[in-house]
Order: structure tokens, then sequence, then C-alpha cells
């Protein structure tokens, strides 16, 4: 958000941010308590936030590192970003956050066709989509289909991603299916980055 008090901004600015503070406000009061506390994203991620193209950012490294953190983290630098003063105001964003086990479920065939048609759509034409653990289940056929339908459209139409995962998306063929897999290499290109480190919840744990 603008460093400056709102009394010195112009109207445009002072609307875009209280309509900032008010979307960020809305997205802590979601976050998980545990992914609140501020941390340092790696210069890359940041870099991420700052480009605004329709490339797509995968978070990969070993169990506990803080992937998920960081996502959550990105996904709060990109709203505030959305609001920033100097940028083409296309209305509010949709983003949209997803533990990859949660969204299985939700898009199982066994569920009310209705509410799954519409879930699938949303997360095809929200603005940003993030979703954790990408390999933590296993999906069915039907769960591939449907997450094809999903990134295809919005790979042909660069809408970007987060994801979260413990391997790199050319090793996700059999979570996601091959097609999937495919287009998420190549939506992420070299937003592929890699976190480092001990497993922090052990390193609490001791």
């Amino acid at each position: 958000m603008p460093s400056s008090s709102p009394d010195e901004l112009s109207p445009r600015e002072a609307w875009l941010y209280e309509r900032g503070l008010f979307a960020l406000e809305r997205f802590d009061d979601r976050t998980p308590l545990i992914y609140r506390k501020p941390i340092e994203l790696p210069g890359d991620v940041r870099e991420w936030v700052a480009g605004w193209g329709g490339d797509s950012l995968f978070l990969t490294g070993p169990i506990g590192v803080g992937k998920t953190h960081t996502a959550w983290k990105t996904c709060r630098c990109w709203l505030e970003a959305w609001y920033a003063p100097a940028r083409e105001w296309k209305g509010g964003p949709d983003l949209r956050t997803y533990r990859s086990t949660a969204l299985f479920d939700a898009l199982r065939p066994d569920g009310p066709d209705e509410i799954r048609r519409t879930l699938v759509k949303e997360l095809q034409e929200c603005h940003l989509l993030f979703i954790d653990d990408l390999a933590a289940a296993k999906a069915s056929v039907w769960t591939q289909e449907r997450l094809f339908e999903i990134f295809d459209e919005r790979y042909i139409n660069r809408r970007p991603v987060i994801i979260t995962c413990d391997v790199v998306p050319g090793q996700l063929a059999d979570v996601t299916g091959p097609r999937v897999s495919s287009r998420l290499a190549e939506m992420c290109g070299d937003s592929i980055v890699l976190l480092e480190g001990a497993d922090r919840r052990k390193e609490v744990a001791a």
C-alpha cells in the first residue's frame, strides 16, 4: 500500500488506498494463524510479484522449509500490488486459495454436479489461484480431468497460479496427469523457486 497518509493522496489514490486496506484485512482474516507471522520473501518471489506478467509461480523444496508460508505471504503481496496507484484499475481481484486435499475432495464425482461445475468455472476464471501441497493426495482419473479443465483454461488465458509442492512440475504426472503437468511446466517457466533449509517444524520441536 502507499506509504503516504490518505490525506496526502489524490482522490483516486485515496480510494485505492481504502479499498486495498479493506481487501488486505479480509485476506488476513482468512489466512491461517500460523502463516500470519511476517517473513522475508526470496528475491525470485519478490520479482515475480513485481513482474505482473502471465507467468505462474511454483514453490518447491523439502518438507518443512516454509513453502506454504511463503505462498500465503506472496498472495498477500500480490493483493497489495493490485491496488498500487500506478497500476491500471480493472476492478477488485478474485483470489482463491485451496489445499490440494480439500480441492480434490470438492471435485469428486459423487458431489452435487451443479456445485462442482460452479467451482470449476470459478477456479478457471479467478485472477489468482493458489493450490497448496499439490502432490499431497492421489487424484482419481475423474479429478485429473477436472484439474485439466481448470489448468487448461488458465493456461490459454494466461491466468496465473501459485503452486506449492515437494516435487517439480515435470514429476507431477502421477498426481495431476501428464497434460496438467506439461502445462504447469510451461506456465511457471523461469518462476520455479527452490526453497532450501532444515525442517522448521522439527527445529521448533527440538
